[in-house]
């Protein structure tokens, strides 16, 4: 790619000629600033500006023209040397990879059927109980559905690391939201217990700073508590939406709605099938960069999950198999 250097000079002057009316400078009324002593403090960034600006342009007119379909970033460099009349780019990208099908003759997708009966009513309802459930402080040592809430500091080689404290963290037990090693660290406690354990990040673990290493967390309990389930009333029925707190009716919806996702997980199985047959007869290669925007998305969105139920901090000790499907 070539861009013009006069033109790049051009539309620098413009706009910093439309800066020099607004910007406003020590000894100088605002709009009196000389062009020169404008150009002396903001002609660096203003050049950057257009010659981004410009290369942009330049590459999406390529783009169009060459009909490519981008994938991911491009990597866009200078290129030294020239007459000094125009400057060169490269660019460096991926593309999107012709899809090419195979036979799909021979195969056969075959639809899952389920009809929902009083044990899925039961177990649909025994999650809302627990989805609604109140947390009742306890004396004993923690175990395995207890939420328990610490303090913790994480250190390697004695040194702390960024990301690896946290107050008032809620970790409930079995959920699978931390790594094994740290849950299990925290199963057998008791509300004032402090403990120090070790735990090993994964090698694939999402802080590349940390992954594959030791840490050893010193942990200070502040409380543990057990979950306390509402019972299957008017009330409870009531929180679900049924006016009149008719239980008969509670199940009725439960068993309607059970039967929507099913529905839904059905459907979308099958189209989960048919897209795996299509991939197994394709030639399909994905394009590096769409794998890693793919992750950082999911990395992103996990975090994002954690500071929205509290947790302040950078990073915890998840395990990166809840990054999977996009947790």
């Amino acid at each position: 790619m070539a861009v013009p250097a006069e033109q790049i000079d051009r539309e620098v002057e413009q706009r910093l000629r439309k800066l020099s009316r607004t910007v406003r400078m020590d000894g100088f009324r605002p709009g009196k600033v000389p062009l020169k002593i404008v150009a002396q403090h903001y002609g660096p960034q203003v050049r950057s500006e257009v010659i981004g600006d410009a290369v942009q342009k330049a590459f999406s007119e390529v783009v169009q023209e060459q009909k490519l379909k981008v994938a991911g970033y491009p990597r866009i460099e200078r290129k030294e040397g020239g007459d000094g009349k125009q400057l060169t780019f490269s660019a460096t990208f991926e593309i999107y990879p012709e899809v090419k099908l195979g036979d799909l003759s021979a195969k056969t997708i075959q639809r899952p059927t389920h009809a929902v009966d009083d044990a899925d009513v039961d177990r649909t309802v025994e999650i809302l109980r627990k989805q609604r459930a109140s947390w009742e402080a306890v004396t004993r040592a923690s175990e395995t559905g207890d939420r328990v809430t610490v303090d913790f500091t994480g250190r390697m080689d004695g040194n702390e690391f960024p990301g690896g404290t946290g107050i008032g963290v809620a970790v409930v037990l079995g959920e699978g939201r931390m790594l094994p090693e740290f849950e299990a660290g925290l199963t057998g406690v008791s509300a004032g217990e402090r403990k120090t354990f070790p735990v090993v990040f994964p090698a694939g673990y999402p802080g590349k700073e940390i992954a594959g290493k030791s840490a050893d967390f010193e942990v200070s309990v502040q409380k543990v508590e057990m979950p306390k389930l509402p019972a299957i009333d008017a009330e409870f029925a009531k929180s679900l939406g049924v006016a009149d707190g008719d239980i008969a009716k509670m199940r009725d919806e439960v068993r309607a709605n059970v039967e929507r996702e099913v529905k839904k997980r059905v459907e979308g199985e099958v189209k989960q099938k048919v897209m795996q047959a299509l991939i197994d007869s394709a030639t399909l290669e994905l394009p590096k960069s769409l794998v890693e925007i793919e992750m950082q998305r999911m990395v992103q969105q996990t975090r994002a999950d954690l500071e929205a139920r509290g947790v302040k901090l950078e990073r915890l000790p998840v395990k990166p198999e809840a990054l999977e499907g996009g947790a």
